[in-house]
C-alpha cells in the first residue's frame, strides 16, 4: 500500500504544491518563500521520517501569515489522505524533545477527531519575531491547520525554554517524533485500531 499523496491549493493569496510519502526516510525539499517555517518543515520530515516536498508562493510582502497557514493546510490535507483507512497504524504516539534550553512534549492520536491542546508557550513569546519574519504566533496556527485537517489530535506542552528559535524548533521536533511513532505501520496491529472499526 502506497501512503503517499500529492495535493496543490491556489488562492489569490497563495500557491501551494506538496507531495508527502509517510513511509520515507525524512528526505526534504522545502521552498515556501518564509525560510524559518522552511526550516521548521524540515526538521518535521528529518525527525518524522516523512519524504516532503513543498513549493510554496505568496503574499509574503504583506505578511508570512497566509502563505504559512495555507501550506499548513495543505500539509493536514496530505496526511489525511496518505492515511487512508488507517489500517495497522500504532495509532498513538508521544516524544519529549530538548533543544538546549528548551523543552517540549507532543502527545499525537491518529483520531479521526480534530483537537489541539497547546500550552506552556511563555508571556510574549506570541510576538516574537523569529529570523525577522516569522512571528510566534504562527506556531500554534500552524499546529492548528495541520491537526483540523489531518482529523488528528495533538496534544502540544512546552515544559520549558527561553529562547524563541529554540522553543519553536523543539515543538516541531517534539510533533514529528510523536508523529512518527503514531503512524507507523504495526505488523501486529488486525485493521482498524479502534474498537469501533473506524478511525
Amino acid at each position: 500500500m502506497s501512503r503517499t499523496a500529492t495535493l496543490q491549493r491556489k488562492t489569490s493569496e497563495s500557491s501551494i504544491e506538496l507531495t508527502l510519502s509517510l513511509d520515507g526516510t525524512g528526505r526534504a525539499d522545502i521552498s515556501t518563500s518564509v525560510p524559518f517555517f522552511d526550516h521548521m518543515l524540515t526538521a518535521f520530515a528529518k525527525h518524522s521520517l516523512v519524504d516532503l516536498t513543498v513549493k510554496a508562493t505568496g503574499d509574503t510582502d504583506i505578511d508570512v501569515h497566509h502563505t504559512v497557514e495555507d501550506t499548513a493546510i495543505v500539509l493536514g490535507q496530505a496526511i489525511r489522505q496518505a492515511l487512508g483507512d488507517k489500517a495497522k497504524i500504532g495509532r498513538y504516539g508521544d516524544a519529549t524533545v530538548p533543544l538546549d534550553d528548551a523543552l517540549a512534549r507532543a502527545v499525537v492520536d491518529v483520531s479521526g477527531r480534530p483537537y489541539l491542546v497547546h500550552t506552556g508557550e511563555p508571556e510574549g513569546f506570541e510576538y516574537h519575531l523569529i529570523g525577522g519574519h516569522f512571528t510566534g504566533s504562527m506556531v500554534r496556527h500552524v499546529f492548528e491547520a495541520i491537526t483540523l485537517n489531518a482529523g488528528i489530535t495533538v496534544h502540544l506542552t512546552v515544559l520549558d525554554g527561553r529562547d524563541a528559535h529554540h522553543i519553536a524548533e523543539a515543538e516541531f521536533k517534539a510533533f514529528a517524533r510523536a508523529f512518527r511513532k503514531a503512524v507507523e505501520v504495526d505488523s501486529r496491529v488486525e485493521g482498524i485500531p479502534s474498537t469501533k472499526g473506524a478511525l
